[in-house]
């Protein structure tokens, strides 16, 4: 067993690693570096239940009564790693401190892509990251309209947060139908009509070419001429992982870092390994054995999934790694929660499939790739997902799932009589 444990991330993976360690006995030394000054954070909650003032700061810590010291982990925090050695086994900090491990985890997380660098210095211009985004923008919801850029799954939320506090929203997609580049244009066409009934403005086929100041307004200038003004401008365009401080370290990262089944980090991306080196969350890249192609989730259950498999590992280094589950991910707009199982880019077909359950229809759609399930998505509908997840994790076919939901439908109505 390792003597020494450094976590280069105080994110959710970071912190429920070593969490972990400690329920599952492990007494060894642990460190935690975070690039943030602020106390480890749960960060779905910020385009949400922060931002709508449904949570406090209070309910979104991700340490437990007692803090670090009640896992008996030391925190470095306010400082991030610049570099890694990998034959010294030691991490580089910026503050000249090197780190000695006997086992290292990489739960550095990504940030937000942003359309390029000038726009950082505009103070109505936003990403949504850190808690102080979510601090900044709960403070200017009165000061007038919103332009959120990119219709994905935080600029959504965003935008549903926003109008719930009775803000004016314009959202942009530089595609013709919102949604379509993570859901594809079915369930595109479900969200949008969310939106737009709730009182979302949506403008398609939308690129953005510049945002700029003028006065006490922004504009946000499209592809097509039309010029938005706003108050705020929350830019939600995706995510890039942050690993550029491993570069020249021996270890392959390409759009994230490549890691097997058990997490374990592969020197050229197919091994060897890269001795007592760890990734886990949205920065590892991690090769799926049913398809041998490598993924980069981005998902906050990915990250406590693969803490409790890295914290299992380092402990018992022999321990045989858990299958891969499906991925999940959940969204909360307007009130409907927005589930997903596994991976509708890899679908060749998609159908949408409506259940009445207790008073409301349910929405649900299947995505196939050679008669098998390769994802699914439910509106409103939780009960449903935990089904579809485990189709999906047993590769069951899509012939089946219909029925087994109609039946959840058919249970749902009769414990409503």
């Amino acid at each position: 067993m390792s003597d020494r444990v450094v976590i280069v991330g105080a994110s959710v993976g970071g912190v429920r690693t070593a969490q972990d360690l400690r329920r599952l006995g492990y007494d060894g030394d642990i460190t935690v570096v975070g690039e943030e000054s602020e106390q480890p954070y749960d960060k779905p909650p910020l385009s949400k239940q922060l931002l709508l003032g449904k949570q406090s700061e209070a309910d979104i810590s991700l340490l437990g009564e007692g803090g670090w010291d009640a896992i008996a982990t030391e925190a470095r925090l306010g400082v991030r790693a610049t570099s890694l050695d990998i034959d010294s086994m030691v991490v580089n900090l910026a503050d000249g401190e090197e780190l000695e491990y006997d086992a290292l985890v990489i739960a550095t997380g990504v940030r937000p892509r942003t359309l390029s660098p000038e726009l950082t210095e505009l103070d109505s211009v936003f990403t949504v990251r850190e808690l102080r985004d979510s601090r900044a923008l709960a403070a200017r919801a009165h000061l007038g309209p919103v332009v959120v850029v990119g219709a994905g799954f935080i600029g959504a939320e965003i935008a549903s947060s926003f109008r719930s506090l009775g803000t004016e929203v314009t959202m942009t997609e530089a595609l013709s139908t919102p949604f379509a580049r993570a859901l594809g244009p079915e369930v595109g066409g479900l969200l949008t009509d969310l939106h737009e009934t709730n009182g979302v403005n949506l403008a398609t086929e939308a690129a953005v070419t510049a945002i700029e100041k003028s006065g006490d307004l922004t504009l946000v200038r499209l592809v097509d001429g039309r010029v938005l003004e706003a108050a705020t401008v929350v830019l939600g365009i995706g995510a890039v992982p942050n690993c550029e401080w491993l570069e020249g370290s021996g270890l392959k990262i390409e759009d994230g870092v490549f890691v097997d089944a058990g997490c374990a980090v592969l020197a050229n991306g197919v091994g060897p390994h890269a001795e007592g080196v760890y990734a886990i969350g949205d920065v590892a890249r991690q090769v799926d054995p049913s398809t041998n192609k490598d993924y980069r989730v981005e998902h906050w259950t990915n990250a406590v999934e693969q803490a409790h498999v890295v914290a299992r590992q380092i402990v018992d280094p022999v321990a045989v790694p858990e299958p891969l589950k499906a991925p999940y991910f959940w969204s909360d707009q307007f009130g409907t929660k927005i589930q997903m199982v596994g991976r509708p880019a890899e679908a060749t077909s998609v159908s949408l499939h409506h259940f009445e359950t207790a008073g409301a229809e349910r929405t649900v759609a299947l995505y196939k790739n050679a008669g098998r399930l390769a994802a699914a998505v439910t509106l409103g509908w939780p009960r449903a997902i935990a089904a579809c997840r485990k189709a999906w994790e047993s590769g069951s076919s899509v012939a089946d799932l219909p029925a087994v939901l109609a039946d959840l439908a058919d249970r749902a109505r009769s414990a409503a009589i």
